[in-house]
């Protein structure tokens, strides 16, 4: 049996603890767009790829309000 210490050094725990992670940064770059950072600014705050951020802002902005 798995303890948490043993789980959290497997491949899969930590794939998805970075993946959450990701995720948690993606999200904010609809927040930070309105708050007037640029997408340059919000990827290499994030450190992001600058096309991934650019891809989310464009996504946000066909989001209807």
């Amino acid at each position: 049996m798995f303890g948490f210490s043993e789980l959290k050094q497997t491949k899969v725990y930590q794939e998805a603890k970075q993946e959450g992670k990701v995720e948690g940064k993606l999200e904010a770059v609809p927040f930070m767009l309105n708050l007037g950072a640029t997408v340059e600014q919000i990827a290499e705050a994030l450190d992001l790829d600058i096309e991934l951020v650019r891809l989310v802002a464009l996504k946000a902005n066909t989001k209807p309000q």
